[in-house]
């Protein structure tokens, strides 16, 4: 099937070409100095905040008179603590409930919403000037990288998966959503050609409709490329696409959406003027499926360039299921890392996992693997850290995020200039991820303790595991009463599932998607932390030292839980 030929595609090619160009020559200038970018950018937001409640409580004024980068670096440091989202909540707070000039001047364009460590969301604030220097006009540079990837990228549409835009409002009004939502619903005006289905689609409830309607729209177009964060949403497309590949080609031949899904007529109403009777790609549909009997995106997008989705750190187990579903020809390129909290760098290159840091619009410190632990550990300026090594990473932009920690582990892979490249290793401090949930031990904790409540079983000791290779948790339990059966525990666990669902956004919306799919239940037998605890001390563990989070990904610790499982009787 060959894509309509419209002037636009080489507009959109052309616009991007020269966007990229200049963010290439801007980052390449800033990062021939590290050191120089990094104090020019720190000293312009904290100048941004000095007279915000934030800014006056830690001195802000007093640190902009620092005469050296060096003395700068020193006097943050010891002005400013290191900072988790709990610390800051109480800045947001006040600023969802109307006040201004707390954590910056004024109040925030929008919140990103993301899971936390405890029951409630972080709000994470997004300032007009965050958005237009950041997200802005950094996401053009990125879209441009697709063009270096593959020049004939935008010779035809993208099927962008994204969140909905706006979700709901803070109480002083201010909206929250998704910010690739947002970033989708602004992109500039000459580009909406390349989306294949309206933003109205992400407003769909259900996670099978909305996977239905993107999927229809995307497999009637010869589609170019695919934006999507994680590769798991790529498997259940595709899932999607198996299951319902027949009543695509009825749809794409009536110019219909197929009403076996509940999608109200709002929506409905919105993206009928993309539904077209199509009964030439319908025939070309069912031909294929004749042909191949299981239809995969190779044989429906033969044309497609460029994916664009992460296959770092645990991601990498969903992108291998799928990659070989697509053309030969077609390129993977790495998302990069980046979260709600902060669009940190950009990918340059295709096929490879560095993100180049954006030292001229961020201010990062980094503590090294080997000083996590420690009360006071040693902080790693940008320009200064180790190839080859892993950190943890902080973060302070001109969105409130003062040296905040991303919790996660990192490895600085090289540098381009003097700004290193990193790539995602895992979470890090409790918090596991197996397709971007981030569920904490905390929340887990809180689970297990609400459903003890209910159910009345004392639990003795607990802990969970992520499987990546199943794509779910395994809870395992040591209850008091060593008489509760295997099927008692197992409806436990569905409460703590249901808790958890309750406790974070994120692992309820993966949960519903299937992405995440339900947990499963271990029996363990009396003392088994203890037996769990001697066998560590006898592998060469330091019994002083020795530490245990109840929530983790670590395929070691897990194979011993798996010894210490009740054997049926």
């Amino acid at each position: 099937m060959k894509e309509p030929r419209l002037k636009k595609w080489w507009l959109i090619r052309l616009a991007l070409t020269v966007i990229g160009k200049k963010g290439l020559k801007e980052l390449n200038k800033a990062s021939r100095d590290g050191k120089g970018s990094q104090e020019a950018c720190l000293r312009s937001i904290l100048e941004y905040a000095k007279d915000t409640v934030y800014g006056v409580e830690h001195h802000y004024g007093e640190i902009l008179k620092a005469s050296t980068a060096d003395e700068l670096f020193r006097l943050y440091q010891k002005y400013v603590p290191v900072n988790d989202y709990e610390d800051l909540r109480p800045y947001v707070e006040r600023h969802k409930n109307g006040e201004s000039n707390i954590l910056f001047p004024g109040k925030p364009k929008l919140y990103a919403t993301t899971s936390g460590t405890t029951k409630e969301p972080k709000w994470i604030p997004v300032t007009e000037r965050y958005y237009k220097e950041v997200y802005k006009k950094m996401n053009s540079f990125w879209l441009s990288t697709l063009v270096l990837a593959k020049p004939r990228a935008f010779y035809g549409p993208f099927a962008s998966i994204v969140g909905k835009a706006i979700e709901g409002a803070a109480p002083d009004g201010t909206v929250y959503g998704s910010i690739s939502g947002i970033m989708q619903r602004d992109i500039p005006g000459f580009m909406q050609a390349i989306h294949t289905a309206p933003a109205a689609v992400f407003k769909i409830a259900d996670y099978k409709a909305r996977y239905y309607a993107i999927m229809r729209m995307a497999i009637e177009r010869n589609t170019h490329g695919i934006i999507t964060a994680n590769p798991s949403t790529l498997v259940e497309m595709q899932k999607n696409a198996n299951e319902f590949y027949d009543e695509y080609v009825n749809d794409i031949e009536k110019g219909t959406l197929s009403h076996i899904f509940t999608i109200s007529d709002e929506i409905r109403a919105e993206l009928e003027p993309n539904l077209k009777p199509n009964p030439r790609r319908a025939a070309e549909l069912r031909k294929l499926k004749e042909k191949y009997g299981e239809v995969l995106p190779k044989h429906y997008w033969p044309d497609m360039q460029v994916v664009n989705v992460w296959f770092c750190g645990n991601t990498l187990v969903y992108f291998d299921k799928i990659k070989n579903s697509f053309p030969k020809n077609c390129v993977f390129n790495e998302f990069g890392y980046f979260s709600s909290e902060c669009r940190s760098g950009v990918v340059l290159k295709p096929g490879i996992q560095d993100t180049t840091l954006f030292g001229h619009k961020i201010y990062f410190e980094f503590i090294h693997e080997s000083e996590m632990d420690k009360e006071n550990p040693v902080i790693t300026q940008m320009f200064d850290v180790v190839p080859g090594h892993r950190y943890a990473m902080l973060v302070t932009t001109s969105s409130g995020l003062y040296r905040y920690n991303m919790n996660d582990l990192l490895e600085i892979t090289g540098y381009n200039n003097k700004f290193p490249t990193l790539k995602f290793i895992q979470k890090i401090n409790g918090t596991v991820s197996l397709t971007g949930e981030k569920l904490h031990e905390r929340q887990f904790i809180e689970a297990v303790q609400a459903v003890e409540q209910v159910t009345r079983y004392k639990v003795s000791f607990f802990v969970g595991f992520a499987d990546t290779g199943n794509s779910n948790y395994r809870f395992y339990y040591e209850f008091a009463d060593q008489n509760i059966t295997q099927a008692q525990a197992e409806d436990f666990t569905q409460k703590v599932d249901a808790e958890l669902q309750q406790y974070n956004v994120e692992y309820k919306e993966k949960r519903a998607s299937g992405r995440v799919k339900a947990p499963d239940t271990c029996l363990l037998g009396n003392e088994s932390f203890e037996r769990f605890k001697s066998a560590c001390i006898d592998k060469g563990y330091r019994d002083g030292q020795f530490k245990l989070n109840l929530l983790m990904q670590d395929e070691k610790r897990h194979s011993m839980f798996k010894e210490l499982v009740k054997q049926a009787s």
